[in-house]
């Protein structure tokens, strides 16, 4: 039986529509709740917009007690990282017992991801296409505009930018920073302290920094001696990437690539079946021990 929309639910569609832009064009972050199950027919299809940045939710379910565990509930739900979940309402909310066997999706409202990268050697170009690959925008950044030419980088969501001046590039690229990870790999300490310093008090999601532990202290130590804030300086991936062996530029960009997924969904980085070794340990042990 095909269910049509009530007139509250449509104008409730076109207020969120309108809000939900707002909030990409901003660069903000939601959760659109939807109620796709309940006992009154009617109120299915109603949604509820909450922002990350605590303003008053838009739109209305089933009723104010209702809304406000939804509310409530999304706020842990941005936290888990997750893209979408669905829950019953007895699952966050088991007072509410009319509503206990409805079922609500949340979904998480934000901009596609962007990648800025300073750097367009190998390491960068390579970077900047598994980053295409994966779904990103990618805004790749160099002072040498023979490294950045269209016939090299046909993809259509990779920006090439010629730099004049590395900080007004960056900083133009970031934008307000929300849902950015910038990986600078340029060729030198000069232009990665230009590139960090640049961005230092921006708001950026991750920032990682190419080069030996050697190369990156000193990058960092310059930048900590001119007073550069130590709580931002403490949150830069130094040397950048995930440890998985990587040697050619290609490797390292999927390590980089890596780091910045594990960063973006709450992931650890570690292996997957790291698990099944130690029970496997473990069972050993106890047969020793027997």
């Amino acid at each position: 039986m095909s269910l049509t929309q009530s007139p509250e639910n449509k104008t409730n569609s076109s207020v969120i529509a309108e809000a939900v832009s707002q909030i990409l064009a901003a660069g903000q972050t939601a959760v659109l709740a939807t109620l796709i199950e309940a006992l009154d027919l009617r109120s299915i299809g109603s949604k509820l917009l909450i922002s990350e940045s605590g303003s008053l939710p838009v739109g209305r379910l089933g009723n104010a007690e209702l809304n406000r565990a939804v509310a409530e509930q999304a706020a842990k739900f941005l936290e888990s990282r997750a893209d979408t979940r669905l829950f019953q309402v007895r699952e966050f909310a088991p007072a509410l017992s009319d509503w206990s066997e409805a079922k609500i999706l949340f979904e998480r409202i934000q901009a596609e991801p962007r990648v800025v990268i300073c750097g367009a050697g190998h390491v960068g170009a390579s970077l900047a296409k598994l980053a295409s690959l994966m779904g990103y925008r990618a805004t790749l950044i160099d002072d040498r505009a023979e490294f950045i030419n269209r016939e090299q980088f046909p993809e259509k969501n990779i920006s090439l930018v010629a730099a004049e001046s590395w900080s007004q590039a960056v900083l133009e690229a970031i934008g307000n920073g929300h849902g950015v990870s910038i990986a600078i790999v340029t060729r030198g300490h000069s232009e990665d302290e230009q590139c960090l310093r640049a961005m230092i008090g921006t708001e950026v999601d991750y920032v990682g920094l190419i080069g030996s532990k050697r190369r990156t202290n000193i990058v960092l130590d310059r930048l900590r001696q001119s007073g550069a804030d130590e709580r931002k300086l403490g949150k830069v991936h130094a040397p950048v990437g995930l440890d998985i062996g990587a040697v050619t530029p290609e490797e390292v960009a999927l390590a980089v690539m890596a780091e910045i997924v594990a960063v973006r969904r709450g992931g650890r980085g570690g292996s997957l079946s790291a698990w099944r070794r130690d029970s496997n340990l473990g069972e050993e042990g106890k047969r020793g021990r027997g």
